[in-house]
């Protein structure tokens, strides 16, 4: 940990004393920027939990960068990142309640009867979690690994010897998937709401239901060739699932009807879905709706104030989340971005947006490799690459689903890319290089369809 803070310490010198500052930027907004340079290299090294190292520069930014501390932690009062939390609270519900688990043995025992069939029932039941559990994490370890390893179990498929009957195929091919499905929702994980934000700082505002309609045609063509293609690369010694399909049933069986508490966040489930899809029309604020759903839960008993306050994981991304907005919008306010694009578009001043915007995107998507997680890649280049192609005039939709769409599916080149990614990984069935070598012909994939199809749908939508 010391080591790692002192690089920071040497990092920051370096930047703001060593670097020639660009006559347009104040020394504060010099100093603002070498604390966010070292946020970004500290996500990565981790000397310290992200929640703290973001914690510790928002503390410095009154110190070094000129900024009030009221408006430092202005961030924390976003409507964006109480969206998240609200969410959080709900899928705390929907997983603590057996209801997340009883919506993925549904889909398993319809469609289980295969093993490619297993791959696309649990594909989808994270594609209906991922509309309102803004945790790839929460969906993976609390809902589809452990079926994924249970159906594994049930052929006798384990690490090691085994490991190609039918579980090798199942972990690559169901990650590979919820790689997509996060790209395809707002709420697809903990992120893409960050991306929003950014956005937001550039003048385009992303909704819940823009999101969704800008995804999903795309999304759906990735999550009906992802598992197939796997299956070409990684076949499965086991073809014919008739048991998966019977212990899903089993499983809801033994699970019994419905309770009250499950009918209930059904209800809830299905009206905040409800209000953020139909909020362009009503004018019901999609947070308000969010934080309704979760007071409603609340009051009703189905969630206790206890799991409120035991939700570690929203309650990490909420000081993380807030002080990365509160950095990002400080960096644009000081005008440090629009001087970044002005620096490095006089150097593609030759290239119009369309072909720097194609090699920007296959720079930002390769780029994964050197990253932990889409949050740090973000972090990283979202904002400067937005800020670059919209100051050659490209068209700002277009921009930013590019690229928070392709943020998510570039989790999948790794065995480390986003946090299911070891969760999956370190069940041991799967080599290395398998699981790298399956991720790059997958990203090609990816990059075909949402090149083609992808752009196709969203010069329909008139993003372009």
């Amino acid at each position: 940990m010391i080591w790692g803070l002192g690089l920071l310490v040497l990092l920051y010198v370096a930047f703001v004393y060593g670097v020639p500052r660009p006559e347009s930027l104040t020394p504060q907004a010099w100093s603002l920027t070498g604390l966010f340079l070292c946020t970004v290299v500290g996500s990565i090294i981790q000397p310290v939990p992200g929640g703290a190292l973001v914690l510790l520069a928002i503390t410095l930014t009154p110190l070094l960068a000129g900024m009030k501390l009221s408006d430092a932690l202005m961030g924390y009062a976003d409507t964006t990142v109480w969206l998240v939390q609200a969410a959080f609270f709900i899928s705390r519900a929907l997983i603590d309640t057996g209801l997340a688990r009883r919506i993925a043995l549904g889909f398993v025992r319809l469609f289980g009867k295969s093993t490619l069939g297993v791959a696309y029932a649990l594909s989808a039941s994270d594609m209906v979690l991922a509309s309102i559990i803004p945790s790839n994490g929460a969906r993976s370890g609390g809902v589809i690994l452990p079926i994924v390893r249970s159906i594994a179990e049930l052929y006798g498929s384990t690490p090691g010897a085994t490991s190609r009957r039918m579980g090798a195929f199942l972990m690559v091919g169901v990650y590979q998937s919820i790689c997509v499905t996060a790209a395809m929702f707002f709420t697809g994980q903990a992120s893409n709401p960050l991306a929003a934000q950014m956005a937001g700082t550039f003048g385009y505002k992303v909704t819940w239901a823009g999101w969704l309609v800008a995804g999903i045609v795309p999304g759906l063509c990735s999550l009906a060739l992802v598992p197939w293609v796997v299956m070409k690369l990684y076949p499965p010694e086991v073809t014919r699932t008739p048991e998966a399909s019977a212990f899903a049933h089993d499983e809801l069986v033994k699970m019994g009807p419905m309770s009250s508490q499950e009918k209930i966040l059904l209800a809830v489930f299905i009206g905040v879905c409800g209000a953020w899809v139909s909020s362009s029309w009503t004018g019901i604020d999609i947070t308000v709706a969010a934080l309704c759903g979760a007071i409603s839960l609340l009051l009703t008993g189905v969630l206790q104030w206890s799991q409120v306050i035991g939700e570690r994981a929203a309650w990490d991304i909420f000081i993380w989340y807030g002080g990365l907005l509160r950095l990002g919008k400080a960096l644009n306010e000081q005008h440090v971005t629009e001087t970044f694009a002005k620096s490095v578009g006089a150097h593609f001043a030759a290239l119009d947006w369309l072909p720097l915007m194609l090699v920007a995107l296959l720079i930002f998507y390769y780029s994964h490799y050197f990253f932990a997680s889409i949050t740090a890649h973000l972090l990283a280049m979202y904002a400067p690459f937005l800020a670059l192609l919209a100051a050659k005039g490209a068209p700002l939709g277009f921009v930013v689903f590019s690229f928070a769409c392709f943020a998510n599916l570039s989790a999948g080149l790794t065995n480390y890319g986003t946090t299911p990614s070891p969760m999956f990984f370190a069940q041991g069935y799967v080599a290395l290089k398998d699981w790298w070598r399956v991720g790059f012909i997958v990203s090609l994939m990816h990059l075909a369809i949402w090149g083609t199809i992808g752009f196709g749908w969203w010069k329909l939508l008139g993003l372009w």
